[in-house]
């Protein structure tokens, strides 16, 4: 990965790495449909969270206090209680569902907003190879 790190643009997308730093991908910001959104390129494939994630997730964490595992599951899987990717699907946040838009890949979400949240300052994640956590700084 070079040392550019992107301002989050479509021309100039954040240059990211899964929290066990195995995986590069990139990630910007931009409106659709009115919405937005939070478009994350993993390869050729390309998954969209609604950008209202960035600060639901960090008052969350702040709210909780203390580490939280990311616990990451495609959309089909189930994901463990208590969970980063829990919260980002269950009825109680703030969006009352799914941050991710793409009907078929709207999981994940614990693998790849952590590390734009680290990016971007606003919490910690680790980079074990297995059960990373985050929390907010």
């Amino acid at each position: 990965m070079s040392n550019h790190k992107g301002t989050g643009t479509a021309a100039d997308p954040w240059l990211l790495q899964t929290p066990p730093l195995t995986s590069e991908f990139q990630m910007h910001r931009e409106q659709r449909d009115g919405r937005d959104v939070l478009v994350c390129a993993v390869g050729k494939t390309v998954l969209l969270y609604d950008a209202r994630c960035l600060v639901d997730l960090e008052a969350m964490l702040r709210a909780h206090g203390d580490w939280m595992e990311l616990g990451s599951a495609d959309e089909q899987k189930p994901t463990r209680p208590g969970t980063v990717e829990a919260w980002a699907r269950s009825a109680d946040n703030p969006v009352g569902g799914w941050y991710g838009l793409k009907k078929g890949l709207r999981g994940r979400f614990g693998m790849y907003i952590p590390p734009l949240m680290e990016r971007l300052g606003l919490a910690e994640v680790e980079h074990q190879p297995r059960n990373n956590r985050m929390r907010a700084v």
